[in-house]
């Protein structure tokens, strides 16, 4: 650093000095001016000449440099009254060897409005920045990243362009898995908010006894600090309210009337707070069936359902299978930072006939690990989970006689056994056939 320094001509370090800070000063540890740069001392209204050696008290109304160098100890955008308004500013002791020799302040707004006025942009990026470093699944989606030309999804995208722009609310159910957040993002993204945040709570992934706080805010009863809950941080934006099934029964009526009030009142407050926010839910069981159980209110059922989007499972969308297939296997090949994989013909037989209970996030994790798995760039049937690899109890042939049946049964075990083991001797012994004998049924059956 000293040696950088030394590089500096003076006349380099004065421009530093006045443009550095829009506005600041430097003091020595009897807190005489030692330096304030012009636009400070235009405000003020004093000569630079005239501002030097001066007590800082007695060119800076209101000032606490004399009290940092006393304290040592930084006062860090701390309001300050001067000339009739309130400004941030800065104080820092200076400190050298262990001893304080003076501090350094700077003007960081020369009206508190400025703080105020800063850019819905910005403000809205630092929010949803510290919302990502709270929930580190945040993810942005959009329509285009639903894949999927059936009918079903082909609808469903049409309905969300439709309703995006207004600001009811939407009620979407579907299986775990099937990519409800993806629908309420694209629904989100396409609406007048999409400037704005969109903020998320899993009812079922917070403890009941903490959900109020987490969903609607905290006061400090003893120190006066309100938290806000995810209702009031999604504010002109989007609350996304996940497994609304999860949530209790007490905390639904509170929800009810936030939507009807368009008001919050936090825990431990009698104090409304006006908000304004857009509500999408999502469930993976029908809450029509649990209105009907007295599980969940009828009158909130109501108020969220106006706008139902109903997410199909993945095997009753399989004419979308291959685009699906295809899709996330490019995307995790390129993760993986291979060049290229392939899937053996009879992998993606096993894929296409598996019934896939855990839907389009169940085909993603199969992929990914698949991916990694693979021998010399292919994806063979041993890559995927034994549950993938299961057969249907009647997949073979039914009719004739029972000797093709059994014919059939066994052309079938010993092709799958091939594509999965390639020592043949492991493969006759797993029959407890001979080699020998195994050969001959492989060219029987044209194997």
């Amino acid at each position: 650093m000293d040696s950088l320094l030394g590089k500096l001509s003076v006349s380099v370090l004065a421009q530093i000095l006045e443009n550095a800070f829009q506005w600041f000063v430097v003091v020595d540890k009897d807190s005489n001016i030692l330096y304030m740069n012009e636009d400070y001392c235009r405000f003020l209204e004093v000569t630079k000449e005239n501002a030097i050696g001066q007590h800082v008290a007695e060119v800076i109304e209101n000032t606490k440099m004399h009290e940092v160098i006393k304290s040592g100890v930084a006062d860090i955008a701390s309001p300050h009254y001067i000339k009739g308004t309130y400004m941030l500013a800065n104080r820092v002791p200076l400190v050298v060897d262990g001893e304080i020799v003076g501090a350094f302040g700077s003007v960081i707004f020369r009206d508190m409005s400025d703080w105020k006025k800063l850019s819905s942009h910005v403000r809205t990026t630092m929010e949803r920045i510290q919302l990502n470093k709270e929930d580190n699944s945040y993810k942005e989606y959009h329509l285009v990243d639903i894949k999927g030309t059936s009918v079903a999804i082909r609808k469903i995208k049409e309905t969300i362009e439709m309703i995006a722009p207004s600001d009811l609310p939407v009620l979407i159910e579907g299986e775990s898995g099937t990519g409800k957040e993806m629908f309420a993002h694209s629904i989100h993204q396409l609406s007048d908010r999409s400037d704005e945040l969109f903020v998320k709570v899993n009812c079922a992934a917070v403890p009941p006894e903490l959900l109020e706080e987490e969903l609607f805010g905290k006061l400090d009863v003893i120190t006066g600090h309100l938290r806000k809950g995810r209702y009031q941080q999604a504010d002109k934006g989007t609350l996304f309210i996940d497994e609304i099934s999860a949530l209790p029964v007490t905390l639904q009526a509170k929800l009810l009337r936030a939507m009807q009030d368009k008001e919050v009142v936090c825990m431990h407050s009698e104090k409304g707070e006006q908000v304004n926010v857009r509500i999408l839910a999502a469930s993976n069981v029908s809450l029509s069936n649990l209105v009907e159980e007295k599980k969940f209110r009828e009158d909130l059922f109501y108020r969220i359902q106006a706008i139902t989007l109903s997410i199909p499972p993945l095997r009753e969308r399989m004419e979308d299978f291959t685009e699906l297939l295809n899709h996330f296997l490019q995307k995790f090949v390129v993760q993986a930072g291979r060049r290229k994989v392939v899937l053996a013909t009879k992998t993606r037989e096993i894929l296409q006939s598996y019934h896939w209970p855990g839907n389009v996030t169940e085909l993603q994790n199969v992929l990914q690990a698949a991916v990694y798995l693979a021998e010399d760039d292919i994806i063979l049937p041993n890559a995927l989970p034994a549950q993938v690899k299961k057969r249907n109890a009647l997949s073979f042939q039914t009719s004739g006689k029972l000797a093709n049946i059994l014919l059939d049964v066994e052309k079938n075990v010993i092709r799958d056994l091939l594509e999965e083991e390639p020592n043949k001797a492991v493969i006759a012994e797993q029959l407890g056939i001979s080699r020998s004998t195994l050969y001959e049924k492989i060219k029987k059956y044209n194997l």
